[in-house]
């Protein structure tokens, strides 16, 4: 093995694990690129995105919902408080459709709710959906994309989630919880009747050695009078070095490790910079910071402003690059954490209308009117967070992932990822309220400024630019450690 493959992932000195040179080439060259008709290749994205609008719109689905049922006059619907292989087996499209089902069930059972337990369950469902769809559909889109729009592409799952969010947090303003869910519905099932019609990803179907399919599948994707045949035979090549599944041995290699390793704490620190606590309890922090508007539509002002910069991330990661969003993304997060905490903890209660300060979801009958226009800094900072979140920590994790990992453990390894990041935001979310009562709003968010310093070093130290580069030199690279594979 080459002497700087077996480099430790974080270290300062050596060449070869630097970001890659500006100057790198492509194997497919630009005439080929150019040569691309992407509109099939499109549609197949869109189709398989509507699974991540559909987790979306389930994952803030609390944000309305949990006021409306602190107050509800059921007792049985009223809170009170007290109470990874398919990817790889199935294949990617196969995965992205077998969500569908949990998911309709889950929205079915949450319309129809005659208690808090069929809630529950709809929930788990919806959020199980959610899971496979996360593990799915990056790198879905990621094995069907080429290197001139795969960073554009590999926005797409995050842009659909925001806007999955921002629908739902405008339905809310004027249809009931039951009929939220009844919404829910609809790209799933539009979701199901679309991918029926797109190819499955050519790689996974070389790994399955249905060689005449994945041409298909790439003559489909690229356009019948392109050059797809010296693609083709690029991916056939990578794909028959890695025709064995991943062995236990093979883990100490740094080809397999270092890419997982990177990914799964990509993952591991996205969470923890606070996004899901802040997306699902969004309403409830700003009553407890008593905004100058009502919480239901700042929540939908900033899910905006998230769309917005998701979408500026799309238009500038294929050329701006991966690394530079990520900086830039990671200082806004920690600016705006420092501020939301910093404010809570110095501005006095009786400026800020702060009430009941060790409490939160339980602020549904407390006054949010607004007495000073210095509360709308909570919600500018908030604004900056998320749109710091939707430039970089948000789609780029996501598509880093499904690029660098090693087609032989793709499958797994983004299974794994995935397992990562919702159980990190399920326990953060269960702490957050705990330290909420224990010692104010403010602490969590304190943490979450650390987290966002942390992801800085992390990048700078870590992370690889994958701008431009096909899968298969990302792998090259990888597995020697040299830059020249990436010429």
């Amino acid at each position: 093995m080459e002497p700087s493959a077996r480099e430790p992932l974080v270290r300062k000195t050596s060449s070869s694990y630097r970001t890659f040179p500006e100057s790198a080439g492509r194997r497919l060259d630009k005439e080929y690129l150019r040569s691309l008709r992407n509109k099939r290749l499109y549609l197949a994205v869109f189709a398989a995105v509507l699974g991540n609008f559909s987790f979306g719109f389930a994952l803030v689905y609390p944000s309305p919902v949990i006021p409306a049922l602190e107050t509800h006059p059921s007792p049985a619907l009223r809170l009170d408080h007290s109470p990874l292989v398919l990817n790889a087996r199935l294949g990617r499209k196969l995965s992205i459709m077998f969500s569908a089902l949990p998911s309709a069930v889950g929205y079915a059972l949450m319309a129809g709710a005659q208690g808090i337990g069929m809630l529950l369950l709809g929930r788990v469902l919806t959020g199980y959906a959610g899971g496979v769809t996360s593990a799915s559909i990056p790198v879905y889109i990621s094995e069907i994309s080429h290197p001139g729009v795969r960073g554009m592409l590999g926005a797409c799952p995050q842009i659909m989630a925001v806007l999955g969010s921002l629908v739902l947090y405008a339905l809310g303003l004027v249809l009931d919880w039951r009929w939220l869910a009844v919404a829910g519905e609809v790209p799933v099932l539009t979701m199901i009747v679309l991918l029926c019609f797109m190819p499955n990803s050519p790689r996974f179907l070389l790994s399955q050695g249905k060689d005449d399919e994945a041409l298909g599948s790439l003559c489909w994707l690229r356009g019948k009078d392109t050059d797809y045949a010296r693609e083709y035979e690029q991916i056939k090549d990578s794909v028959r070095k890695q025709s064995r599944r991943v062995s236990c041995a093979e883990i100490k290699d740094p080809f397999i490790y270092k890419p997982i390793l990177i990914a799964v704490g990509m993952r591991f620190l996205q969470q923890l910079s606070g996004v899901t606590c802040v997306l699902v309890y969004l309403q409830s922090i700003f009553k407890k910071t008593s905004v100058i508007l009502k919480p239901e539509y700042d929540a939908a002002l900033v899910g905006l402003v998230r769309l917005f910069s998701v979408a500026i991330a799309a238009v500038s990661m294929d050329k701006a690059g991966r690394k530079i969003l990520l900086f830039v993304s990671a200082g806004v997060m920690l600016v705006s954490n420092l501020t939301m905490g910093l404010y809570i903890h110095f501005v006095p209660a009786s400026q800020n209308g702060t009430i009941a300060n060790k409490t939160l979801v339980s602020s549904a009958n407390v006054p949010a009117e607004a007495t000073n226009y210095i509360t709308l800094i909570p919600l500018l900072a908030t604004m900056f967070f998320i749109m710091g979140y939707a430039m970089g920590w948000g789609p780029i994790t996501w598509l880093l992932m499904s690029e660098i990992l090693p087609l032989k453990a793709r499958g797994v390894a983004s299974g794994l990822c995935v397992v990562v990041s919702w159980l990190t935001a399920f326990t953060l979310t269960q702490f957050f309220l705990r330290v909420v009562a224990a010692f104010g709003l403010e602490v969590p968010f304190l943490f979450f400024a650390v987290i966002c310093a942390g992801n800085i070093l992390f990048t700078g130290c870590c992370v690889p630019e994958t701008k431009g580069r096909s899968l298969e030199q990302i792998e090259a690279f990888f597995r020697t450690g040299r830059r020249s594979f990436m010429r």
